[in-house]
């Protein structure tokens, strides 16, 4: 039977919300410590899953695939220790496989991704070259049945105010070639996240995202 993320991981996580010091945290380590273990359970089970349509990820460590709670807080303002999530990123950035998926976990504002996050510049302009040369396959990709089920397309945070240097103004894919990111976004209801069902439907989720995966990881197989 596949793991289950158990409400006092959440409420973990909402309790360190609200008491976000080294103080507290060293006294309920050991509430910390079970946490971090069901989401490396939770995070192991999601990846066999996955590799029902994605084998490439059978290579990851769900341990280390786990981001650490610990924030360096040297650049930032918010002087806070600690994150109030866990985040798993499975995939992102390895080798050939630029695209990847994501889970992050936080009490009311929990969501899955895939895609590439922020990539570095010459990667980025190859995945632009890819869909500008591209089009029809990208649009394909994005107006899916399977993919429009769960995504409204991509994010449209993080994105540039120009068509980037080395492409026409009048690109037809001119909107796609400002972004600095591209990322499919699904927003994660708590009860979603406490369902006992939730690594198969995450992984179906995550399986609707992989022809976008596949779609950004081609330049560099």
């Amino acid at each position: 039977m596949a793991s289950v993320i158990s409400p006092d991981t959440l409420l973990f996580l909402k309790d360190l919300n609200q008491n976000n010091n080294r103080d507290w945290f060293t006294q309920n380590k050991e509430r910390y410590l079970a946490a971090q273990e069901n989401m490396v359970e939770f995070v192991d089970d999601l990846i066999q899953e996955i590799s029902g349509f994605d084998e490439a990820i059978l290579k990851l460590d769900a341990k280390k695939s786990l981001f650490r709670i610990y924030r360096d807080t040297r650049f930032s303002k918010d002087k806070t220790p600690y994150k109030i999530n866990f985040g798993a990123g499975l995939g992102m950035g390895k080798g050939a496989e630029i695209a990847g998926y994501y889970l992050h976990i936080e009490p009311g504002k929990s969501f899955l991704a895939g895609g590439v996050y922020q990539p570095e510049s010459g990667v980025l302009r190859e995945i632009r070259m890819e869909i500008s040369i591209n089009r029809d396959e990208f649009e394909a990709v994005i107006n899916g049945m399977e993919f429009s089920k769960y995504f409204s397309g991509l994010s449209q945070e993080d994105k540039l105010v120009r068509v980037p240097p080395g492409f026409e103004k009048d690109d037809p894919m001119a909107e796609f070639l400002k972004l600095k990111s591209y990322i499919a976004v699904y927003q994660l209801k708590d009860t979603e996240i406490l369902d006992k069902d939730a690594v198969a439907k995450f992984a179906g989720i995550f399986s609707s995202v992989k022809p976008l995966n596949d779609f950004l990881s081609a330049p560099f197989r």
